[in-house]
């Protein structure tokens, strides 16, 4: 993958009073590296334009005319002169913007780092310009594929700049291809942190990749991050890659997986037969029929499985011969409930049912019974969840703690939608 830069390599144009008044012109941009897009125009300068010694003058300006002319044989000569008497920081900015400039026209990169290094010890230019010129030294060395390189010109920008947020994401890219998955992980995070900071959303495509980078050096940040991702861009599909996270590094106890696959119905984010069969099978081993046909008929009404299919003619077949309660049935059902357990039970028939609010009383009044609390509290705000009522929802997942903790918070990302 190249890498592109919205910052150009920015040095200085106009006048330099100097003896004689001598014009000192520079290039305002290097060219961008290649890559798929370019963009549309490189940055001004918030550098001022810098005013030479008169020791210094007449050789920054030989210099000078050495770079312009491309006079190749001359410049090491006068770029060593130059040094030799720069005094001021304006003068050893414009040495450095000049060594700069030269070795981009011989393609030197270690020439264009001792000059980026020269401005950046001037304390002449402001720190977003020098951020800018190691940005765009990373990234040229990025795109040949020198990680390591790349890694260290991406620290030095954004230890210049802590601000330039997208150093701070080009150096995580540069720690992962460079094998360092756990500090790409943790500064692609800052880099999502970063932007929130300022009130920017980053764009899906960063947390795309801090979440592939985390989730392959099987980081616990995948967690976090996943979460955060579907915070700002909850899709379907954003969905069904954080809960497939979650399910394969986040060690959930296999009793939450009716309120995972609840959560990815809930998101549209059910895929194939094999979620499916996850979530149907977990109801008709509880004995609730209705939820268990209830999926299985979204699955096949939506086109996301077909009753050919033979896991679903399986559940199908274990479905045969049951029924879901009718509302007498559960309200009868509700009447007899005197224990924990029973209030559990006639809860999940009304969420199986669709009836949300009378699901969510009902879990209320397991965990008044004595009921595991963290378990009703977690399923009286999915119910409430569903039923649209945010504050309530979201008291209910605040309580939760113990093994159901992880999932409430992707619950509580779906209950505060909107």
């Amino acid at each position: 993958m190249k890498l592109i830069s919205s910052s150009a390599i920015v040095l200085v144009a106009g006048l330099v009073a100097a003896p004689a008044a001598a014009q000192y012109n520079t290039p305002t941009s290097a060219p961008q590296p290649t890559g798929p897009t370019q963009p549309s125009a490189a940055p001004k300068s918030d550098a001022k334009t810098p005013t030479l010694s008169n020791k210094a003058g007449k050789a920054i300006i030989e210099l000078q005319k050495a770079v312009k002319a491309h006079d190749t044989a001359s410049i090491p000569a006068k770029l060593a002169a130059a040094k030799a008497v720069a005094q001021t920081k304006d003068d050893h900015f414009a040495v450095g913007a000049l060594q700069l400039e030269a070795a981009q026209a011989a393609k030197d990169p270690a020439g264009m780092l001792q000059g980026a290094d020269e401005i950046a010890a001037s304390g002449f230019a402001p720190a977003s310009t020098v951020s800018g010129i190691y940005t765009q030294l990373g990234v040229a060395a990025y795109n040949d594929k020198k990680y390591a390189e790349a890694a260290s010109l991406f620290q030095k920008a954004t230890t210049i700049d802590p601000s330039n947020a997208e150093a701070v994401k080009f150096l995580g890219l540069a720690q992962n291809a460079s094998g360092n998955k756990e500090a790409a992980s943790a500064t692609l995070l800052k880099a999502i942190q970063q932007g929130a900071a300022t009130g920017q959303k980053a764009p899906e495509e960063l947390y795309k990749q801090a979440v592939g980078v985390a989730y392959g050096a099987r980081s616990p940040q995948a967690l976090e991050l996943s979460r955060q991702w579907v915070a700002a861009y909850p899709t379907p599909d954003s969905w069904h890659d954080a809960l497939a996270i979650y399910r394969n590094i986040g060690n959930p106890d296999s009793s939450l997986a009716l309120d995972i696959m609840r959560l990815a119905s809930a998101t549209g984010s059910m895929r194939g037969s094999g979620d499916y069969n996850v979530y149907a099978s977990e109801t008709i081993n509880s004995m609730n029929y209705g939820e268990a046909k209830a999926v299985l008929a979204e699955g096949i009404s939506s086109g996301r499985i077909k009753a050919s299919d033979p896991v679903i003619q399986d559940l199908q077949n274990a479905l045969r011969g049951k029924t879901a309660p009718t509302a007498a049935e559960l309200s009868s059902r509700e009447a007899g409930a005197k224990v924990p357990n029973a209030y559990m039970r006639v809860a999940d028939a009304y969420y199986g049912a669709g009836n949300y609010q009378k699901a969510a009383e009902l879990y209320g009044r397991a965990a008044a019974a004595g009921a595991d609390a963290n378990v009703a509290n977690l399923r009286q705000g999915e119910a409430l969840a569903r039923a649209g009522d945010k504050a309530g929802a979201t008291a209910a997942f605040n309580k939760v703690g113990g093994t159901q903790a992880t999932i409430a918070k992707y619950w509580l990302l779906y209950a505060q939608r909107g």
